[in-house]
């Protein structure tokens, strides 16, 4: 393999174009996987502006390129996916038939190992190293906005029933409800991340928007947008206030489902539910295919989704020392944590634990 390695502002527009390309082109060459936004040039290099490490490496095969392989690493050579813990979709963006090979696409990138944990369908020279699969649920809307309701309607009657008259009550209830899928004011991103922060302290959860870097960089791709990748901020409103809101990414045929949030005091209207229905009518009128919610289990994703994607978390590992050590320190919190996510009578009292501890944190306050 002809593998060049390039920091994120040495990639030349011709490459950018390239990539973008094989993004589009995706579905239609049976790769529908890699249309995913999170593996797009725009997430790669966004991330780029906000941490250390970020390196992108370019395949070419008779001088043409064949592969990208956006990664970061450290000074000793440890390798993760390209935001990782941020990021939904991980892995090679490649043409059709690529084949690699994972130890010599990780020597010439100077990596002792690459750490994934949403490594996307149809990689098997990362996939032999998986050492788990998890279901990351996705609402087909490629049929049109109808057919998915119909199916929801097919497989849970009930819910679908139940959040439709919510949405209609709500409108009784707090005024007329309206929805803005593509919403640019800035005052709206910044409320959906105060809704966002504290419903993870609420919940016990780390919140990702104390982190400086987080916050820079959804600010940066909310601004971001061509025809083939944008931030998408998508809003309820009723009586004009916002009630509910989600930050996503989106290409030519995918939204993937990253930041969604809601009002607390609007609860008893599942105003996160309605969203979602209006988020699936949206989309399927701008031609995508599919909503991504990522892999996690909610019991929301499991009333929308129409099916699941897989992906793989795992390390890939040359012989290196600094590997070994990686590894040891990293495997045993990844298994107890899949465990007791894993299992209900693990996972249920953890999760009633980590609740109590965030509403003591948001008293304290």
């Amino acid at each position: 393999m002809d593998i060049s390695v390039y920091r994120p502002g040495e990639l030349s527009a011709a490459d950018r174009t390239a990539w973008t390309a094989m993004q589009s082109k995706a579905h239609l060459l049976g790769s529908p996987e890699l249309a995913n936004p999170f593996l797009s040039p725009e997430f790669a290099l966004a991330v780029g502006r906000y941490r250390r490490g970020v390196r992108i490496a370019v395949v070419r095969e008779a001088g043409e390129p064949a592969a990208f392989f956006p990664y970061q690493r450290t000074a000793t050579g440890v390798g993760r996916a390209i935001g990782l813990g941020i990021s939904d979709a991980q892995g090679v963006v490649h043409r059709p038939g690529f084949a690699w090979d994972a130890r010599e696409l990780l020597r010439a990138c100077g990596l002792a190992l690459w750490e994934f944990d949403h490594l996307v369908e149809g990689q098997p020279a990362f996939e032999a190293a998986a050492t788990g699969t998890f279901p990351s649920p996705v609402m087909d809307v490629d049929q049109g906005y109808e057919a998915y309701l119909g199916q929801l309607r097919a497989r849970s009657p009930k819910f679908t029933r139940t959040t439709l008259a919510k949405e209609r009550k709500l409108g009784r209830d707090a005024g007329e409800v309206t929805y803005v899928h593509d919403e640019r004011d800035p005052a709206a991103l910044r409320t959906l991340m105060n809704w966002k922060s504290a419903q993870y302290r609420r919940t016990g959860r780390s919140d990702r928007f104390a982190h400086d870097w987080i916050t820079r960089l959804v600010e940066h791709l909310f601004h971001t947008r061509s025809e083939s990748f944008a931030g998408i901020l998508s809003v309820l409103y009723a009586d004009g206030k916002p009630i509910a809101a989600h930050f996503g990414l989106r290409t030519e045929r995918v939204l993937a489902c990253w930041f969604p949030a809601y009002d607390p005091a609007y609860s008893k209207y599942s105003p996160g539910l309605v969203l979602h229905l209006r988020m699936a009518e949206a989309a399927a009128a701008d031609g995508i295919a599919y909503l991504d919610l990522g892999r996690g289990q909610k019991e929301y994703k499991d009333s929308l989704k129409t099916r699941e994607l897989q992906v793989s978390e795992g390390w890939v590992t040359r012989r290196h020392p600094v590997a070994v050590g990686h590894r040891v320190r990293r495997a045993p919190v990844r298994a107890l944590r899949n465990a007791v996510v894993s299992r209900p009578e693990l996972f249920e009292p953890a999760d009633k634990l980590l609740k109590r501890a965030g509403k003591i944190r948001s008293f304290r306050r």
